[in-house]
């Protein structure tokens, strides 16, 4: 089987209940469906989500656990929806934009700063796929689909730190 982006795939799609939730989720509520940058509309979800994450939690680890726990949770949601769309990472597949997007805001306040540098870099780095992202997005399934978004929010939380830190120091109320 070819795992170049958007070949066939050819694995059996869930039904019910499961493919119903692997679709919305998969999709981010119908964010996937967008007739342009579908990835780009899915993030503002992560946006959300760390917004709201970090009204609640105050500690890095926790915020680490939660990261995690949405990473790992995106991979059979972005498999099983592969496998309904029949094609390799289908555009409308947002689940791993944003679920991984909590990663690039790790120990970072969300400001609106701070949000919305950690959305253009997270974008910036998803979309260019600096290696090894663009290699590890070959993998099959859905760790393949997940996998390259969680090298672009490494990158985006190393230069998500550097700007908070130069912005801080410069405008102490950036942060």
């Amino acid at each position: 089987m070819s795992t170049e982006k958007f070949s066939p795939v050819d694995r059996p799609a869930p039904s019910g209940r499961r493919r119903k939730a692997a679709l919305f989720l998969a999709t981010g509520a119908g964010a996937g469906y967008s007739p342009v940058a579908s990835g780009t509309v899915g993030t503002l979800w992560g946006v959300l989500l760390v917004w709201g994450l970090q009204q609640t939690l105050d500690s890095l680890v926790a915020h680490a656990v939660i990261a995690a726990v949405l990473t790992l949770f995106a991979i059979p949601i972005c498999h099983d929806a592969e496998a309904v769309f029949k094609r390799k990472d289908d555009g409308r597949i947002v689940a791993d934009e944003y679920m991984t997007f909590p990663i690039c805001m790790l120990g970072l306040p969300a400001t609106p700063v701070v949000l919305m540098v950690a959305f253009l870099t997270n974008r910036f780095f998803d979309i260019v796929k600096l290696p090894p992202a663009r290699q590890l997005q070959r993998i099959p399934g859905g760790v393949g689909i997940v996998i390259d978004d969680v090298a672009a929010a490494v990158y985006s939380l190393a230069v998500n730190w550097a700007v908070f830190l130069v912005l801080t120091r410069w405008y102490p109320a950036a942060g």
